[in-house]
């Protein structure tokens, strides 16, 4: 089991289900108290330990015309607010290893993007943030690796920081053009490595290039199949997960046809506790 020392969060096989929720990128900082208000009162509601996510900058985008996000000195005095008035951790992803000692003066949890994670520069930089501000890690497989390929991260993470600090994340494989799926069985294999393992369903349901709206300059999705993958990864073992929301989904700025409602939120949390619950059992 992993700890934030500084607040108590816990994440693994022997604490509740992990929450990793909020927006996939700043839009406004009033979203973001709004969103992150919403979901903390849930998961305070029904017992899970919850972190506030969202990403200041995204940089990986189909096109140039897509929203990326505030930037770093803006995005992270958002979160600092969030971080503040709330008073949860947060998480945000880093694109560049020069970002890795100043979000880790603000961000509770470090994420490292599935299109980056074998970038050694980039993992190293994090770890040693980490290390220098007690964070934890939380990294992204990516689509194109296997699942025991994750040893490779965690061993150039276990070999720069002194204790156990990572969280795997599984988000789906490659699957021939434009689509991904989540092979279960993946997720008892990371956690054999010796992490604790969240499934994003988020970006699971992501049809990459795929949008009709933008006629493939974006990234569509399948809104309906989060909850899918969600209720599954939590059954087959899945120690967290990490769920994007909006007030309006249609309007998001970024990756809206993959985020939920966030009037969808509590139902959702509630009935993956449960299962969360039986399956521990």
């Amino acid at each position: 089991m992993l700890t934030l020392e500084r607040n108590g969060w816990s994440i693994g096989a022997d604490a509740p289900l992990a929450v990793i929720a909020g927006i996939n990128v700043l839009e406004d900082v009033n979203l973001a108290l709004t969103i992150g208000r919403s979901l903390k009162g849930t998961c305070e509601a029904l017992g899970l330990p919850y972190v506030f996510k969202a990403s200041f900058d995204k940089a990986n985008r189909s096109s140039t015309k897509s929203y990326r996000g505030p930037g770093l000195e803006a995005g992270l005095e958002q979160l600092r607010v969030v971080k503040q008035e709330l008073n949860v951790p947060v998480c945000t992803d880093i694109h560049e290893p020069e970002q890795a000692g100043v979000v880790a003066s603000v961000a509770d949890i470090l994420q490292i993007p599935a299109f980056l994670c074998r970038q050694t520069d980039l993992v190293t930089a994090v770890a040693r943030a980490a290390e220098e501000n007690d964070a934890l890690i939380h990294v992204k497989k990516a689509q194109f690796l296997a699942p025991w390929d994750c040893k490779n991260i965690l061993s150039k993470i276990s070999e720069t920081t002194q204790r156990d600090r990572v969280i795997l994340c599984e988000r789906g494989s490659s699957f021939g053009y434009n689509n991904l799926v989540v092979d279960m069985l993946g997720i008892a294999e990371m956690q054999r490595l010796g992490a604790p393992v969240t499934i994003d369903a988020t970006h699971a349901v992501q049809l990459p290039g795929a949008d009709p709206r933008t006629k493939g300059a974006s990234t569509g999705g399948r809104r309906d199949g989060v909850a899918i993958i969600a209720k599954a990864a939590v059954a087959a073992g899945a120690d967290g997960v990490f769920l994007e929301f909006h007030t309006d989904p249609e309007t998001a700025l970024c990756d809206g046809p993959s985020c939920l409602p966030i009037s969808m939120a509590a139902a959702l949390l509630m009935t993956l506790k449960e299962i969360r619950e039986i399956s521990m059992a």
